[in-house]
């Protein structure tokens, strides 16, 4: 969305064009085709999700809003559910960050789709995960659950484009492992965001630890201080202007090419057995969308240096670092809404990879028009 100027001249000249349309009009004088200008599309909607960090009081969104509008990004809306929580600044403060929620929790009790139902976010902006790490919950499980609020977010809208940090550094007095775990965690994401991006709906990576002090930028070795929140809006500004300058689509009702557009699905893996060196596993994909799904594509990432070898009720093809792109067979791409397929693998892994884990996503196609 390029940068514009106040509108309030541009509204004038609407208004003068408009009463000279009323007065012509009964004289038999018309307007060629665009010689009034058309309505413009609405503002950007920006959804900034996450806990405490984000909502309570979340200033850090207080700065960002206005470095925006004072760059000169005037069409934007953040939006969400939670209404603005002080930070004794101008701003517009709805958001979406739930002081001490888990991203796992938010993801099994599916407390997504309602609020981007009320909201309906162009863009969301994503820090979660800080409680899931205190509460020393694996990163796979933690993946998982930004997967799944991934394909919420698509069910939405299919162009949603999605910011997602690398989150702030942690180190409570009351949680003496809690600073490595985010390193760990945060370690992860990129992968994870390269094996969930896609060209219609990308999430980007925003890293929000480096350069970030939790005795300079916190009070509590949690939460940012007025210095953290100045680092936190520095490092979403220009990740976030770079989307906007880009243009986003806002009609998540529009077809695309017929017979092309994503239809939503669900991946779940599970182990089946294992072994010394490696392990069986299966994906089982289900459509999740009130249409039939044509055709699906699961993408599988296995922990701990694992690579898939051998696959079978589909088509498997592995990148360097271990990502496997499963394609659906012949007889199982088919899906009506609720329907599922699996399909099921061998994988190599360490001696020392430990118990088996993979994050797993899928996409569909639906049928042509």
């Amino acid at each position: 969305m390029p940068r514009t100027p106040h509108s309030a001249p541009h509204l004038r000249v609407m208004s003068v064009l408009g009463l000279l349309a009323a007065l012509l009009l009964p004289l038999g004088v018309t307007f060629a085709p665009g010689a009034l200008a058309a309505p413009t599309a609405g503002p950007v909607r920006v959804m900034p999700l996450g806990d405490s960090i984000t909502g309570s009081p979340g200033c850090w969104r207080a700065v960002l809003w206005n470095r925006l509008v004072n760059t000169g990004y005037k069409d934007i809306d953040f939006v969400g559910t939670l209404p603005p929580q002080g930070c004794g600044q101008a701003h517009d403060g709805d958001n979406e960050g739930h002081g001490g929620e888990l991203v796992t929790n938010v993801a099994d009790q599916n407390l997504l789709p309602g609020r981007l139902a009320s909201t309906r976010p162009d863009i969301v902006v994503m820090h979660f995960g800080t409680n899931d790490v205190w509460s020393s919950i694996a990163p796979d499980r933690i993946l998982a659950a930004y997967t799944k609020l991934v394909t919420q977010m698509r069910a939405s809208n299919p162009d949603m484009r999605i910011l997602v940090a690398q989150l702030i550094p942690m180190n409570p007095s009351s949680c003496a492992g809690c600073a490595q775990r985010v390193v760990d965690f945060n370690a992860r994401i990129p992968g994870w965001a390269r094996a969930t991006g896609t060209d219609r709906s990308p999430v980007t990576v925003v890293d929000q630890w480096t350069g970030f002090s939790t005795a300079a930028d916190t009070y509590d070795g949690v939460h940012p201080n007025a210095s953290g929140d100045d680092k936190i809006a520095a490092r979403w500004f220009p990740a976030l202007s770079a989307v906007l300058d880009a243009g986003v689509p806002q009609d998540p009702g529009d077809p695309g090419d017929p017979g092309e557009d994503p239809a939503a699905c669900t991946a779940r893996f599970r182990a089946v057995s294992s072994w010394q060196g490696g392990y069986q596993g299966e994906v089982t994909v289900t459509n999740t969308s009130a249409s039939a799904v044509r055709g699906w594509t699961a993408t599988v990432v296995p922990a701990n240096g694992a690579r898939l070898t051998q696959l079978w009720n589909g088509s498997l093809s592995t990148a360097a670092d271990g990502t496997a792109t499963v394609r659906n067979a012949a007889w199982n791409g088919t899906l009506a809404p609720g329907a599922s397929a699996a399909f099921g693998f061998v994988a190599t892994a360490p001696a020392t990879a430990g118990a088996p884990a993979a994050t797993v996503t899928c996409t569909g196609t639906a049928p042509a028009a």
